[in-house]
C-alpha cells in the first residue's frame, strides 16, 4: 500500500484510525442536515475529489496530504479543507487524510450510499453513447431504462437493455425505481419527455435538450448545453489571442469589449 504525503506531513496513526472507526456512526437525519449546508459550487467539487481519491485508492494510496489533493483536483488548499469541513472531515495540519475515510464520507454526504437507477431518453447518437458509456454503473448509476418514439427501435437491445417506446416511461420508470432521468432528445420533445419522467416519480433530470424545462419545485433539473460551453471557450481563446497579439489596450479588446480579468 502507498503513502503520499507533502513536505512535513504525518502518517495517521494507528490509534487516530481506530478512534476514528470507533466514532458513533452518524445518523441519517444529521447527514442530510449537513448536505442542506453545502453550497452547490462545494457539491461539484467533492465529486471531482471523489474521482481523483478513487483512482489513488485504486492505485494502492492510504493516505494523502490535503496539498497533493488540493493540486490534483486544481484548487488551493484553504478551499478544499473548507469543502471537506461540509462533510465532516477535518484535517489536521501536519496529518495526511485517510483515503479510505474520506471516499466513505464524501459518498455518503453524495448519496451515493443509495442506490440509483438511471433511464436515458431519445436513442440517437448522444443517447447511445450514454446508454453505453461505462462510466455510469462503475459510479453507481447503472442505466435500467432506455425511451425512443422510433418504432423501429423497440426491443433492440442498446447497452445489453432493450429500447422501450416512450409512451412506457411511466410505467417502466415506476417499475423499475428510475430515479434519474436524462433527456436526450430533439428540443421540441424534451418538456414532454420532462413531464413523462416527473409523473413516473424521477425527481431528477439530466436535460441535454436546448430548451428549459418547466418542471415543479421538488424536481431537480442540470442542463448540460455543449454549445454554450464552446461559446465559452471561444470567449477565452478569444480573449487570450487579442492578450498575445498586444490588441488589448486600457482593458478595451479590438471589438471595444471591454475585458476584466
Amino acid at each position: 500500500m502507498v503513502d503520499r504525503r507533502g513536505a512535513g506531513d504525518e502518517v495517521v496513526t494507528t490509534a487516530a484510525a481506530k478512534r476514528s472507526a470507533d466514532a458513533p456512526a452518524e445518523s441519517a437525519a444529521d447527514v442530510r442536515e449537513r448536505a442542506r449546508a453545502i453550497p452547490e459550487a462545494a457539491v461539484a467539487r467533492l465529486a471531482v475529489y471523489l474521482r481523483v481519491l478513487s483512482g489513488m485508492a485504486e492505485q494502492g494510496v492510504t493516505t494523502i496530504s490535503s496539498e497533493e489533493l488540493a493540486g490534483a483536483a486544481g484548487v488551493n488548499s484553504a478551499k478544499l479543507r473548507k469543502d471537506l469541513s461540509y462533510v465532516g472531515s477535518y484535517g489536521t495540519r501536519g496529518v495526511g487524510y485517510d483515503v479510505e475515510v474520506l471516499v466513505s464520507h464524501i459518498e455518503r454526504i453524495l448519496g451515493l450510499t443509495r442506490k440509483h437507477s438511471v433511464a436515458v431518453v431519445g436513442i440517437g447518437n448522444l443517447g447511445h453513447a450514454l446508454a453505453n458509456y461505462g462510466g455510469f454503473p462503475s459510479r453507481g448509476f447503472p442505466v435500467a431504462a432506455l425511451f425512443d418514439i422510433d418504432p423501429d427501435l423497440t426491443g433492440v437491445p442498446v447497452g445489453g437493455i432493450p429500447v422501450n417506446h416512450i409512451d412506457d416511461i411511466t410505467s417502466v420508470c415506476a417499475e423499475r425505481e428510475v430515479s434519474i432521468g436524462v433527456i436526450a432528445t430533439p428540443p421540441q420533445a424534451a418538456q414532454a419527455v420532462c413531464d413523462r419522467l416527473v409523473s413516473a416519480g424521477v425527481q431528477c433530470i439530466l436535460n441535454f435538450a436546448p430548451v428549459v424545462l418547466q418542471v415543479p419545485d421538488y424536481v431537480e433539473v442540470r442542463k448540460v448545453d455543449l454549445a454554450v460551453e464552446m461559446q465559452i471557450l471561444s470567449f477565452h481563446v478569444a480573449r487570450r489571442a487579442d492578450e498575445a497579439a498586444g490588441d488589448v489596450v486600457n482593458g478595451v479588446g479590438v471589438d471595444g469589449v471591454v475585458i476584466r480579468p
